[in-house]
Protein backbone atom coordinates (compact mmCIF):
# COMPACT_ATOMS: atom_id res chain seq x y z
CA UNK A 1 0.00 0.00 0.00
CA UNK A 2 1.38 3.46 -0.84
CA UNK A 3 2.31 5.69 2.11
CA UNK A 4 1.77 9.43 2.54
CA UNK A 5 3.39 11.72 5.12
CA UNK A 6 1.25 14.75 5.96
CA UNK A 7 2.57 17.68 7.98
CA UNK A 8 -0.32 19.99 8.73
CA UNK A 9 -3.05 20.81 11.25
CA UNK A 10 -5.30 18.37 13.10
CA UNK A 11 -8.87 19.55 13.69
CA UNK A 12 -11.01 16.96 15.47
CA UNK A 13 -14.53 18.08 14.58
CA UNK A 14 -14.00 19.81 11.23
CA UNK A 15 -13.12 18.37 7.83
CA UNK A 16 -10.17 20.67 7.24
CA UNK A 17 -6.40 20.38 7.36
CA UNK A 18 -4.37 17.22 7.62
CA UNK A 19 -7.08 15.34 9.50
CA UNK A 20 -9.43 15.74 6.52
CA UNK A 21 -6.67 14.78 4.10
CA UNK A 22 -6.28 11.46 5.91
CA UNK A 23 -9.83 10.53 4.90
CA UNK A 24 -9.25 11.54 1.27
CA UNK A 25 -6.01 9.55 1.06
CA UNK A 26 -7.66 6.51 2.63
CA UNK A 27 -10.30 6.49 -0.12
CA UNK A 28 -7.41 6.25 -2.61
CA UNK A 29 -5.94 3.29 -0.65
CA UNK A 30 -2.98 5.39 0.45
CA UNK A 31 -1.91 4.90 4.06
CA UNK A 32 -1.68 8.33 5.76
CA UNK A 33 0.80 9.28 8.48
CA UNK A 34 -0.08 12.66 10.02
CA UNK A 35 2.40 14.76 11.99
CA UNK A 36 0.19 17.56 13.35
CA UNK A 37 1.55 21.11 13.58
CA UNK A 38 -1.35 22.32 15.74
CA UNK A 39 -4.31 20.68 17.50
CA UNK A 40 -7.85 22.06 17.43
CA UNK A 41 -11.19 20.71 18.64
CA UNK A 42 -13.07 22.57 15.92
CA UNK A 43 -12.26 25.02 13.16
CA UNK A 44 -10.37 28.16 14.20
CA UNK A 45 -12.76 30.00 11.87
CA UNK A 46 -15.38 29.33 14.57
CA UNK A 47 -13.21 30.83 17.27
CA UNK A 48 -11.45 27.70 18.52
CA UNK A 49 -8.20 28.11 20.42
CA UNK A 50 -5.63 25.51 19.41
CA UNK A 51 -2.49 24.05 20.94
CA UNK A 52 0.61 24.50 18.79
CA UNK A 53 2.93 21.52 18.51
CA UNK A 54 6.12 22.88 19.98
CA UNK A 55 9.21 22.44 17.79
CA UNK A 56 10.92 19.94 20.07
CA UNK A 57 7.76 17.80 20.15
CA UNK A 58 7.30 18.13 16.37
CA UNK A 59 10.93 17.15 15.81
CA UNK A 60 10.68 14.12 18.11
CA UNK A 61 7.43 13.02 16.50
CA UNK A 62 8.98 13.08 13.04
CA UNK A 63 12.11 11.41 14.42
CA UNK A 64 9.99 8.53 15.70
CA UNK A 65 8.34 8.21 12.29
CA UNK A 66 11.80 8.14 10.72
CA UNK A 67 13.01 5.60 13.27
CA UNK A 68 10.32 3.19 12.06
CA UNK A 69 12.03 3.37 8.64
CA UNK A 70 8.93 4.98 7.17
CA UNK A 71 10.83 7.78 5.44
CA UNK A 72 12.23 5.24 3.01
CA UNK A 73 8.71 4.04 2.17
CA UNK A 74 7.03 7.39 1.55
CA UNK A 75 5.34 7.84 -1.84
CA UNK A 76 3.74 11.23 -1.14
CA UNK A 77 4.47 14.16 1.15
CA UNK A 78 1.91 16.91 1.71
CA UNK A 79 2.71 20.02 3.71
CA UNK A 80 -0.02 22.41 4.80
CA UNK A 81 -0.53 24.64 7.82
CA UNK A 82 2.38 25.67 10.03
CA UNK A 83 2.14 27.74 13.18
CA UNK A 84 5.83 28.50 13.69
CA UNK A 85 8.72 29.26 11.39
CA UNK A 86 10.81 26.66 13.24
CA UNK A 87 8.25 24.00 12.29
CA UNK A 88 8.77 24.97 8.65
CA UNK A 89 12.53 24.52 8.99
CA UNK A 90 12.01 21.09 10.56
CA UNK A 91 9.65 20.13 7.72
CA UNK A 92 12.19 21.25 5.12
CA UNK A 93 14.80 19.00 6.70
CA UNK A 94 12.32 16.12 6.63
CA UNK A 95 11.66 16.65 2.92
CA UNK A 96 15.38 16.56 2.23
CA UNK A 97 15.86 13.34 4.24
CA UNK A 98 12.82 11.65 2.73
CA UNK A 99 14.12 12.33 -0.75
CA UNK A 100 17.61 11.16 0.16
CA UNK A 101 16.47 7.89 1.72
CA UNK A 102 13.44 6.92 -0.36
CA UNK A 103 13.46 3.70 -2.33
CA UNK A 104 11.48 5.58 -4.97
CA UNK A 105 11.24 9.34 -5.29
CA UNK A 106 8.10 10.58 -3.54
CA UNK A 107 5.74 13.22 -4.89
CA UNK A 108 6.04 16.40 -2.80
CA UNK A 109 2.98 18.65 -2.71
CA UNK A 110 3.35 21.92 -0.83
CA UNK A 111 0.13 23.73 0.00
CA UNK A 112 1.55 27.14 1.01
CA UNK A 113 -1.14 28.00 3.53
CA UNK A 114 -0.77 31.69 4.30
CA UNK A 115 -4.01 33.55 3.78
CA UNK A 116 -7.02 34.21 1.59
CA UNK A 117 -9.51 36.85 0.58
CA UNK A 118 -10.79 38.99 2.20
CA UNK A 119 -8.71 38.66 5.39
CA UNK A 120 -5.31 38.44 3.72
CA UNK A 121 -2.40 36.95 5.66
CA UNK A 122 -3.59 34.78 8.55
CA UNK A 123 -0.34 33.12 9.60
CA UNK A 124 2.60 34.89 11.18
CA UNK A 125 4.64 36.83 8.59
CA UNK A 126 7.74 34.84 9.50
CA UNK A 127 5.85 31.59 8.81
CA UNK A 128 4.79 32.80 5.36
CA UNK A 129 8.37 33.89 4.62
CA UNK A 130 9.75 30.52 5.72
CA UNK A 131 7.25 28.57 3.61
CA UNK A 132 8.18 30.66 0.57
CA UNK A 133 11.92 30.36 1.14
CA UNK A 134 12.24 26.76 2.33
CA UNK A 135 9.28 24.65 1.21
CA UNK A 136 8.20 26.07 -2.15
CA UNK A 137 11.66 25.41 -3.71
CA UNK A 138 11.51 21.77 -2.52
CA UNK A 139 8.06 21.10 -3.98
CA UNK A 140 7.25 19.08 -7.04
CA UNK A 141 3.90 20.89 -7.03
CA UNK A 142 2.44 23.79 -5.09
CA UNK A 143 -1.31 24.21 -4.53
CA UNK A 144 -1.86 27.85 -3.51
CA UNK A 145 -5.12 29.72 -3.68
CA UNK A 146 -5.17 32.87 -5.79
CA UNK A 147 -4.30 35.14 -2.86
CA UNK A 148 -1.36 32.94 -1.82
CA UNK A 149 -0.04 32.77 -5.37
CA UNK A 150 -0.19 36.57 -5.57
CA UNK A 151 1.67 36.84 -2.27
CA UNK A 152 4.35 34.36 -3.33
CA UNK A 153 4.87 35.96 -6.73
CA UNK A 154 4.66 39.56 -5.49
CA UNK A 155 2.23 40.53 -8.21
CA UNK A 156 -1.54 40.92 -8.54
CA UNK A 157 -3.53 37.87 -9.62
CA UNK A 158 -7.12 38.46 -10.63
CA UNK A 159 -7.63 36.09 -13.53
CA UNK A 160 -6.56 32.71 -14.86
CA UNK A 161 -4.10 34.32 -17.28
CA UNK A 162 -2.51 36.34 -14.47
CA UNK A 163 -2.34 33.23 -12.30
CA UNK A 164 -0.53 31.33 -15.05
CA UNK A 165 1.95 34.19 -15.47
CA UNK A 166 2.55 34.36 -11.70
CA UNK A 167 3.21 30.63 -11.41
CA UNK A 168 5.65 30.75 -14.31
CA UNK A 169 7.42 33.73 -12.73
CA UNK A 170 7.90 31.60 -9.61
CA UNK A 171 9.24 28.76 -11.74
CA UNK A 172 6.80 26.42 -9.99
CA UNK A 173 4.54 23.68 -11.22
CA UNK A 174 1.24 24.67 -9.68
CA UNK A 175 -2.36 23.71 -9.22
CA UNK A 176 -3.99 26.99 -8.24
CA UNK A 177 -7.29 26.89 -6.37
CA UNK A 178 -10.19 29.38 -6.18
CA UNK A 179 -9.46 30.78 -9.65
CA UNK A 180 -12.30 33.10 -10.77
CA UNK A 181 -13.92 32.26 -14.09
CA UNK A 182 -16.75 34.71 -14.50
CA UNK A 183 -19.66 35.57 -12.22
CA UNK A 184 -20.96 32.02 -11.77
CA UNK A 185 -17.94 29.72 -12.10
CA UNK A 186 -14.77 28.99 -10.15
CA UNK A 187 -12.06 26.41 -10.55
CA UNK A 188 -8.53 25.09 -10.58
CA UNK A 189 -5.71 26.15 -12.86
CA UNK A 190 -2.95 23.67 -13.69
CA UNK A 191 0.31 25.36 -14.71
CA UNK A 192 2.97 22.97 -15.94
CA UNK A 193 5.65 24.94 -17.78
CA UNK A 194 4.17 26.40 -20.97
CA UNK A 195 0.94 24.42 -20.55
CA UNK A 196 -1.95 25.90 -18.57
CA UNK A 197 -5.37 24.29 -18.22
CA UNK A 198 -8.38 25.71 -16.40
CA UNK A 199 -10.95 23.39 -14.82
CA UNK A 200 -14.12 25.18 -13.71
CA UNK A 201 -17.41 24.25 -12.10
CA UNK A 202 -20.45 26.25 -10.99
CA UNK A 203 -19.80 28.56 -8.05
CA UNK A 204 -22.09 27.84 -5.11
CA UNK A 205 -23.22 30.56 -2.73
CA UNK A 206 -21.86 28.71 0.28
CA UNK A 207 -19.08 26.16 0.56
CA UNK A 208 -17.62 24.71 3.78
CA UNK A 209 -13.95 25.31 4.50
CA UNK A 210 -11.46 22.65 3.48
CA UNK A 211 -11.77 22.40 -0.29
CA UNK A 212 -8.13 23.41 -0.72
CA UNK A 213 -7.05 20.61 1.61
CA UNK A 214 -9.21 18.15 -0.32
CA UNK A 215 -7.74 19.30 -3.65
CA UNK A 216 -4.13 18.92 -2.47
CA UNK A 217 -4.78 15.40 -1.20
CA UNK A 218 -6.78 14.30 -4.24
CA UNK A 219 -4.21 15.71 -6.66
CA UNK A 220 -1.27 14.17 -4.80
CA UNK A 221 -3.00 10.79 -4.54
CA UNK A 222 -3.72 10.78 -8.26
CA UNK A 223 -0.10 11.55 -9.08
CA UNK A 224 1.01 8.64 -6.88
CA UNK A 225 -1.42 6.41 -8.78
CA UNK A 226 0.41 7.38 -11.97
CA UNK A 227 -2.12 9.74 -13.55
CA UNK A 228 -0.70 12.49 -15.76
CA UNK A 229 -0.89 15.91 -14.06
CA UNK A 230 -3.77 17.12 -16.25
CA UNK A 231 -5.83 14.03 -15.43
CA UNK A 232 -4.96 14.34 -11.74
CA UNK A 233 -6.07 17.98 -11.77
CA UNK A 234 -9.32 17.12 -13.54
CA UNK A 235 -10.10 14.44 -10.95
CA UNK A 236 -9.30 16.84 -8.09
CA UNK A 237 -11.57 19.47 -9.65
CA UNK A 238 -14.43 17.00 -10.03
CA UNK A 239 -13.91 15.70 -6.49
CA UNK A 240 -14.02 19.21 -5.05
CA UNK A 241 -17.10 20.13 -7.06
CA UNK A 242 -18.87 16.92 -6.13
CA UNK A 243 -18.07 17.28 -2.43
CA UNK A 244 -19.16 20.92 -2.22
CA UNK A 245 -22.39 20.20 -4.12
CA UNK A 246 -23.18 17.22 -1.88
CA UNK A 247 -22.52 19.32 1.19
CA UNK A 248 -24.91 21.96 -0.09
CA UNK A 249 -27.60 19.42 -0.99
CA UNK A 250 -27.30 17.70 2.38
CA UNK A 251 -27.02 21.00 4.31
CA UNK A 252 -23.82 19.61 5.83
CA UNK A 253 -21.86 21.97 8.09
CA UNK A 254 -18.61 20.32 6.97
CA UNK A 255 -17.36 18.75 3.76
CA UNK A 256 -18.97 15.26 3.64
CA UNK A 257 -15.71 13.53 2.77
CA UNK A 258 -16.45 10.25 4.54
CA UNK A 259 -20.06 10.06 3.38
CA UNK A 260 -19.04 10.44 -0.27
CA UNK A 261 -16.78 7.42 -0.05
CA UNK A 262 -15.80 6.08 -3.45
CA UNK A 263 -17.32 9.10 -5.17
CA UNK A 264 -14.16 10.98 -4.19
CA UNK A 265 -12.10 8.58 -6.28
CA UNK A 266 -14.58 8.37 -9.17
CA UNK A 267 -16.23 11.80 -9.19
CA UNK A 268 -18.72 12.62 -11.93
CA UNK A 269 -19.37 16.31 -11.24
CA UNK A 270 -19.59 18.57 -14.28
CA UNK A 271 -16.30 20.32 -15.05
CA UNK A 272 -15.54 22.63 -17.98
CA UNK A 273 -11.98 22.34 -19.33
CA UNK A 274 -10.23 25.19 -21.13
CA UNK A 275 -6.66 25.28 -22.45
CA UNK A 276 -5.13 28.72 -22.01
Amino acid sequence: MPLALVMSSFVAASRIGGAAQQYVLAQHKIDPVLAPTVLFGRSPAKGAQGEVTQPDVFRRMLGDIEADALFGMVDLVITGHFSLAEQVEIAAGVLERVRAGAERQPVVVVDPIMGDEPKGLYVKPEVAAAVAARLVPLADWITPNVWELSHLAGRPVGSADEAAAAARALGARALVTSVPAGPDRIGLLLVDGPQATLFTHPRLERAPNGTGDLVAASFGASLVEGLPPADAAERASRAAAETVKAGSDWRAPELPIVALGDRLVRPTAEVRIERL
